[in-house]
């Protein structure tokens, strides 16, 4: 058989998005095994770059937190990383005046007033020239007089707005009267295998896709209460309950929290085998959830750009191996 034939054995991966959310995106892959699954789990944790606080020098620090611990959580705040595919990791660097690697960030804040004052993520200042990267800013910014250069006003937005839902800045410390922090930073483009900061996910997780199948027969023989506390002894709306047909159906099956408490239900009812639950072994649903330094799809499609390189590469290697072996007449 031919290539153009295709091989009935090859698995064509592919993608189904059941979910998308702001912040999460949920899809089925199907047509491949454990092995890529893991693989493309990995490359959304640790390969996928973003941007965060590398460098922070301290030039005043009069707060009851120790430096390392505020430029620990200056590290750890995301930053909006649409421009990170722009920019160069430090360690690739050049020497092009043109290409940049460092964003200039400041933190200055001075305590003024009786009450305790909070230093958030609003209070980040944006340094330098670096306009093309003015996206480059903590997630739900919006900037207080204090981050135009100002560091003894107020911590409200400059412009007035309130906050949306739950997107309120991030606490950083908290300053008493006549202390001061002053602190100058650089954010740099990396990837979380080096550091956790540039991790673009809280959580990426796959499970198996379950395949649920009733036993109609012994299911007939519930009364029609037992068939409604069966489907309600699930956690997960997996099954329903048809009140035209009088039968208990699949619903969401990918609901399935591989939980098994519908299959002790019906064990305790002493119908052990009422439902059959197995694992697809070529189907596994994904639930990734950004930080917000990158969209949900642009995290997924950035993880499928970064493994189709590394499958390429290997297969490059694969090749030159071979060809020097045939070279020297190798079986």
């Amino acid at each position: 058989m031919s290539k153009a034939d295709g091989d009935p054995r090859q698995r064509r991966p592919n993608i189904v998005v059941q979910e998308m959310t702001e912040d999460t995106i949920k899809f089925v892959l199907t047509g491949t095994d454990t092995s890529i699954a893991n693989a493309l789990r990995r490359v959304i944790i640790a390969e996928v770059p973003t941007i965060a606080i590398d460098l922070v020098e301290v030039i005043e620090n009069s707060s009851c937190l120790c430096d390392e611990f505020i430029a620990h959580r200056l590290g750890l705040i995301p930053l909006v990383s649409h421009k990170a595919a722009d920019m160069e990791f430090p360690y690739d660097y050049a020497g092009d005046d043109e290409t940049v690697t460092d964003v200039p960030i400041e933190l200055r804040v001075k305590c003024v007033s009786d009450q305790t004052e909070d230093v958030t993520s609003n209070d980040l200042m944006i340094n330098g020239d670096y306009t093309q990267y003015d996206t480059v800013k903590p997630v739900h910014y919006r900037p207080s007089k204090r981050a135009f250069g100002d560091a003894t006003a107020s911590g409200a937005p400059a412009d007035g707005s309130q906050a949306d839902g739950d997107k309120h800045p991030i606490l950083i410390l908290k300053l008493r009267k006549n202390q001061e922090i002053n602190m100058r930073c650089v954010a740099r483009k990396g990837v979380g295998r080096d550091h956790a900061k540039w991790q673009p996910v809280a959580t990426a997780v796959y499970r198996f896709e379950p395949e649920i199948t009733i036993n109609e027969d012994l299911m007939a023989t519930l009364t029609e209460e037992e068939k409604i506390k069966f489907v309600e002894s699930s956690p997960t709306p997996v099954f329903r309950y048809n009140d035209q047909t009088r039968k208990v159906e699949v619903d969401v099956p990918e609901s399935y929290t591989y939980d098994g408490e519908c299959l002790k239900w019906a064990e305790d009812m002493g119908k052990p085998g009422l439902v059959d639950i197995r694992a697809k072994e070529d189907a596994f649903l994904f639930t990734v959830e950004s930080t917000g330094a990158l969209s949900p799809e642009a995290i997924v499609l950035n993880a499928l750009k970064v493994l189709d390189a590394k499958l390429e590469m290997t297969k490059s290697e694969l090749d030159i191996v071979k060809s020097e072996m045939d070279t020297a007449g190798v079986e």
